[in-house]
């Protein structure tokens, strides 16, 4: 059965910390450069690339982007490729992660 889920922040930050989930920010490079969440894989939706997904960890994928819109593009597609056959798209996007109060990653990138 094929599902792609909306779930909310709080319960994204939870599965993170349990080492359940792997996020996917679908977000542009400005974008992630502003502000990212520290365990997400960045593949942006301009340069998509099924092969990026990380599928293979034995976790849940959260699609995460700017608002929640772009994430759920991206993740029914990837769920419609038969690449996943479960995937996640966080409600609300990093706008409602940061609006919860749960941390971001800001500044300059990380080498």
């Amino acid at each position: 059965m094929l599902e792609f889920t909306e779930i909310q922040p709080e319960t994204v930050h939870r599965w993170v910390g349990n080492g359940e989930a792997v996020l996917v920010d679908v977000r542009e490079a400005g974008e992630w450069a502003q502000a990212r969440l520290e365990e997400a894989v960045h593949v942006p939706m301009s340069a998509f690339d099924l092969e990026l997904v990380p599928v293979d960890t034995g976790k849940k994928v959260v699609f995460i982007c700017a608002h929640g819109i772009r994430s759920e593009q991206v993740g029914n597609y990837v769920v419609a490729q038969g690449v996943l056959t479960e995937a996640y798209n966080m409600a609300g996007g990093l706008a409602a992660w940061t609006e919860a109060g749960l941390p971001v990653e800001t500044g300059p990138l990380s080498a």
